[in-house]
C-alpha cells in the first residue's frame, strides 16, 4: 500500500501501572513517578517494603493511537524490509547482522554522529539519520518498512525518559499511523515488578502502550547480555586494573546477543507469536562473584575485586535526590539497586523453545562464551609478545 505521511500524531491515552485501567482522550503528553512521601524511607528500609509503599501510586500516560490516516492502494511492502533502531548498540549490531545474513533488506535508523556507523554499510545495511527525541525526523525513515526492531535506548548523560518514553511513544506512534505491520521492542525483565525504578517503569508503560495502539507486535523481554561481561570484568582482569563487584546475591541469566538475534527472527517469522510477550533468559543465573571467578580461572590470574556495599548505593542515591541535576543520576542508581538486591534475573526458558522450535543444547552458555573470549585474546596476546621479540634489537 502507498503510505501517507500523517499531519498530525499528537493524540493520548492513559494507562495506570498497577491496574492497567485505559482511557483514551486528554490533551498533552506526559509520563510522570507518583510517590508517596514514603518513597524517602531510611536506606534500612527492605526493597520490598519500598515498592509496597509506591506500587498503588505510580501512572504513566500516552496516546495509545495515532489519528486515522488515508492509505490509498499502491505497492505493497516488502515482509523483508525491515527498520532496526539502534542499530549501533551492543544488541542492535547483532540485529543488524543476524537480518543481513538471513536476506533481509535492512536499513538502520542512526542518530547522526561525529562518526559514521560506516561499519552498517560495510556490511550491507542502508544507514539513515534520524532521532527519537525529534519526531519530524521519523517518518521518512517508516517509508517502505515492513517492520520496525526496536534496540534503542537512551545515552548515559541522557535523561531516562527522552529516549525510552517520550522517543518511543514517537516512534510507535508514527510507526501506527505509516502502516507498519509489525514492531518488535526488546523490555526488561520483571519490569512490571518494580514501578519504583523509573525505567523499569517506563518499559513496563511502553509495553503497555504498544499493546494498546493496535500495532502487530512482540515483546521480548531480556535479562543480561554476555557481551556487557567483558569491559566490566574480563578486560580489567587481564588489564590488572579493579573489578568492581557488590556483596549481594543477584542472579542474572546472561544470554549471549547473537542467540537473543537468531531468536528475535524465529519469533517474527512466526505467526503465531503475534501480540505476545517473551522473556529470553541465559541457561544460567550467574552471581557476580561467580562471573568474576570464573573470568579468573579462564584468565590464569586473580582479579583485584573492590567490593561496594548495597547500602552504599542506596545511601547514594538519596543523597542525589537533593540536588535536581543529579536527578537522572539517581534514577539509574535506583535500576542499580535493583540488580544488587535479592532479586534472580531469570526465567523458564521450556515453554519458550518450543514455542520457537529451537533446542535448548543450542544456546550458548556463559562457560562457553567466555572461554571463547579468553582463549582468542590470550592468543592474540601471545602472539604480540613472540612478535615483539622477534623485533627486539640487541647490541
Amino acid at each position: 500500500m502507498a503510505l501517507r505521511l500523517p499531519t498530525q500524531l499528537a493524540t493520548r491515552g492513559t494507562f495506570h501501572h498497577h491496574n492497567h485501567t485505559k482511557t483514551t482522550t486528554f490533551t498533552s503528553l506526559s509520563w510522570r513517578r507518583v510517590l508517596s512521601p514514603d518513597d524517602r524511607l531510611p536506606s534500612s528500609t527492605s526493597l520490598a517494603t519500598k515498592k509496597s509503599h509506591v506500587q498503588q501510586l505510580v501512572t504513566c500516560s500516552a496516546s495509545g493511537a495515532a489519528q486515522a490516516v488515508n492509505l490509498a492502494p499502491g505497492t505493497p511492502v516488502r515482509p523483508t524490509s525491515i527498520l532496526v533502531v539502534g542499530a549501533t548498540g551492543t544488541l542492535g549490531r547483532q540485529i543488524v547482522r543476524r537480518a543481513l545474513d538471513e536476506g533481509y533488506d535492512v536499513r538502520c535508523l542512526v542518530r547522526p554522529r561525529p562518526t559514521p556507523a560506516d561499519f552498517l554499510r560495510d556490511w550491507g545495511a542502508t544507514v539513515v539519520n534520524a532521532d527519537l527525541t525529534k519526531p519530524e525526523t521519523i517518518p521518512a525513515t517508516l517509508v517502505g518498512i515492513h517492520t520496525v526492531i526496536d534496540c534503542a535506548t537512551g545515552r548515559p548523560e541522557e535523561p531516562i525518559k527522552t529516549v525510552d518514553w517520550e522517543g518511543k511513544v514517537a516512534l510507535i506512534q508514527c510507526a501506527k499511523a505509516m502502516g507498519i505491520q509489525k514492531y518488535v521492542f526488546y523490555s526488561i525483565h520483571n519490569c512490571d515488578k518494580h514501578p519504583e525504578v523509573p525505567l523499569m517503569e517506563i518499559k513496563y508503560c511502553t509495553e503497555k502502550f504498544l499493546q494498546d495502539s493496535g500495532l502487530n507486535h512482540v515483546i521480548i523481554r531480556l535479562c543480561g547480555f554476555m557481551q556487557g561481561l567483558i569491559g566490566q570484568y574480563a578486560v580489567p582482569i587481564l588489564e590488572e586494573k579493579s573489578v568492581w563487584g557488590t556483596d549481594a546475591p543477584t542472579r542474572i541469566a546472561y544470554m549471549d546477543t547473537q542467540d537473543i538475534a537468531r531468536l528475535t527472527f524465529i519469533a517474527l517469522r512466526n505467526e503465531n507469536i503475534n501480540g505476545k510477550l517473551l522473556t529470553f533468559a541465559g541457561p544460567r543465573a550467574w552471581t557476580t562473584q561467580e562471573v568474576i571467578a570464573l573470568c579468573e580461572r579462564l584468565a590464569g590470574q586473580d582479579a583485584n575485586v573492590t567490593i561496594v556495599p548495597v547500602s552504599i548505593l542506596r545511601f547514594t542515591r538519596q543523597l542525589t535526590r537533593f540536588f535536581e541535576w543529579t536527578n537522572d543520576v539517581a534514577d539509574r542508581l535506583a535500576f542499580s539497586e535493583v540488580l544488587t538486591s535479592d532479586t534472580v534475573f531469570s526465567a523458564p526458558m521450556t515453554e519458550t523453545y518450543s514455542l520457537l522450535g529451537v533446542d535448548s543444547k543450542d544456546i550458548v552458555t556463559l562457560e562457553t562464551y567466555l572461554q571463547d573470549y579468553f582463549t582468542n585474546i590470550l592468543k592474540k596476546l601471545k602472539d604480540i609478545k613472540a612478535q615483539s621479540k622477534q623485533t627486539d634489537i640487541f647490541f
